[in-house]
């Protein structure tokens, strides 16, 4: 097994609109060791978040080569793709997306009734029972606050132990203390399953939890940070 969850050679990739061609990601290499955590930061327009699409395969490069967890993703089609996300990826994103017609406990549970888990809703009633939601669980997203909300996105993140987790600006919709104490537990988590974490932020205080940071702009990386 490769020491390497994330694996990136010379990543460009480019979108097409109104405008013409825009280059967002320009030649990107990029490391990262399984267990390791990881900060980008970087002004907005930088390449941050689609670079965790592309990492998550939901934006195809134009040129350039993505492996994760040994699987080289240009080599999947969407099908295999949307298995892959599956079965080795938690996201979690800064306006939760959580499906608002669905309690806490089902929300949970998606990922898990997707790949067919017959345990589903009692592997996700433990992981809202491990970011303080066992209270919470039939609340629909409507009846939460934006923490709770956001604690209920990173039970369905988490409750499948993913190998990777990217997290883009996940405290960017929350006060300053409801997002340490979510950051508490994502980082928390984390340790705990040994999921190798890839955090995008504007936050110096917050990337400095990470063991490593890197500082993107013009859609490249500028320079290596070590952590705090």
């Amino acid at each position: 097994m490769s020491l390497s969850m994330v694996e990136i050679e010379d990543l460009h990739l480019s979108l097409v609109g109104g405008g013409g061609r825009v280059n967002i990601l320009r030649g990107v290499d990029l490391e990262v060791a399984r267990g390791e955590s990881l900060s980008i930061l970087g002004p907005s327009g930088a390449g941050k978040t689609t670079l965790l699409m592309a990492l998550a395969g939901l934006e195809r490069p134009t040129a350039g080569r993505i492996r994760v967890a040994g699987v080289d993703l240009g080599g999947l089609d969407e099908d295999a793709l949307a298995r892959f996300r599956r079965e080795n990826l938690g996201i979690v994103f800064q306006s939760f997306h959580l499906v608002p017609t669905m309690t806490a406990l089902e929300n949970a549970a998606l990922p898990l009734e997707f790949a067919g888990a017959p345990d589903a809703r009692e592997r996700a009633a433990a992981a809202l029972a491990a970011v303080g939601l066992s209270e919470r669980q039939a609340h629909f997203p409507g009846q939460l606050s934006g923490g709770e909300q956001q604690r209920v996105a990173l039970a369905r993140a988490f409750v499948a132990h993913p190998s990777l987790l990217l997290a883009d600006e996940p405290t960017g919709n929350l006060d300053r203390d409801t997002g340490v104490r979510v950051m508490d537990l994502l980082f928390g988590l984390a340790a705990e399953q040994g999921t190798t974490l890839i955090l995008v932020t504007h936050d110096e205080v917050l990337a400095r939890r990470c063991g490593r940071r890197l500082h993107m702009a013009d859609g490249r990386f500028a320079a290596t940070r070590e952590g705090a």
